[in-house]
């Protein structure tokens, strides 16, 4: 039990710096967009796994050979209001720690994801008032607006994708459908429930630099994957300029039209929009974007997309396993 809460103690640290750092600054990313996002929700995972797992096993290090029974034996002392003389201070504290943070996350998601559906609801209101169908499609309106908004509203059904008067008025027919395909593909592929996972991430743990890299990085990778899917029916001449011209409206003020809780780039919970194709695109993300675009390179060769892939899985697996298995086979 000391060394499995000790090896997932350091698989913790390592996932929680210097490997979210290196990823953060790969390149190959671009080229696997879907593989990359896999391979970062495996690190939020584990990361968290491991976390609360070293905490959990070294706690029932002295009541235990394993988790499951160390769990078995605290769950007997609790019900039956027997005394915890054979946990020591330490291992008392780990237990409270473990339990903490994971309340502390849980809570942290739901309470996300309630501030965003509320943000959501709010946001529709507004729409009802303030914006009319557009000819271009169901499920699309436009707001009388003169900056170049494009920006989606997830909510099943009742999901909506908003477009301005002025980005109408800039866009050229063929550029017009790259930004409605590019937006659809937010809805339809859900970046909205990634973007609210990697959120509360950062919400409940704000003090670690990576929660804020993944964010960034699945911004940027749920952008990517949208512009691939435009990239099916139009030209990339085309998208590009239709992203340049709505980057273009991301420095005014459209905050009141792109809230937290929209899905391209998804707001953070602080507050700040970040939506894809339109609202307040990050200069960054634009210029990652359209440099992709510009200077494409080949899609990552099939083996390294495997390889990408079992790394995932192996992260999944080994801290799972770890806190598991020894129960099972006892």
């Amino acid at each position: 039990m000391f060394w499995t809460s000790y090896f997932l103690a350091v698989l913790a640290l390592v996932l929680a710096w210097p490997v979210p750092v290196l990823l953060s600054r790969a390149e190959w990313p671009s080229r696997a967009p879907f593989m990359a996002m896999v391979l970062w929700q495996a690190i939020a995972l584990a990361g968290g796994l491991s976390m609360i797992g070293a905490m959990l096993v070294y706690g029932l290090e002295p009541i235990g050979d394993n988790l499951i029974a160390g769990v078995r034996s605290l769950a007997g002392m609790v019900l039956h209001n027997e005394p915890t003389t054979a946990l020591g201070f330490w291992h008392l504290f780990a237990l409270s720690a473990a339990a903490l943070l994971s309340a502390h996350l849980v809570f942290t998601l739901l309470l996300t994801y309630v501030k965003i559906e509320r943000q959501r609801r709010r946001h529709r209101e507004l729409l009802a008032l303030l914006a009319s169908p557009s000819d271009d499609g169901p499920g699309t309106v436009v707001i009388n607006h003169d900056s170049p908004v494009a920006y989606c509203l997830p909510g099943g059904a009742r999901s909506v994708t908003v477009l301005s008067d002025g980005l109408m008025a800039a866009l050229e027919p063929a550029e017009l459908r790259a930004v409605l395909i590019h937006e659809n593909a937010h809805l339809s592929q859900r970046h909205d429930l990634l973007l609210w996972a990697f959120a509360a991430w950062r919400q409940a743990l704000p003090w670690f630099p990576t929660t804020r890299l993944a964010q960034v990085a699945v911004n940027s990778l749920i952008e990517m994957l949208a512009d691939d899917v435009a990239l099916r029916t139009e030209s990339k001449g085309t998208l590009i300029k239709a992203i340049a011209i709505v980057a273009s409206g991301s420095a005014g003020p459209v905050e009141q039209f792109a809230p937290p809780g929209t899905s391209g780039q998804d707001a953070s919970p602080e507050g700040s929009s970040l939506s894809g194709t339109g609202g307040a695109d990050s200069p960054r993300t634009t210029a990652s974007r359209v440099s992709r675009l510009l200077s494409p390179k080949p899609p990552l060769p099939a083996a390294q997309r495997t390889l990408v892939l079992a790394a995932s899985a192996m992260l999944l697996a080994v801290p799972t396993g770890l806190l598991i298995v020894p129960g099972l086979l006892g």
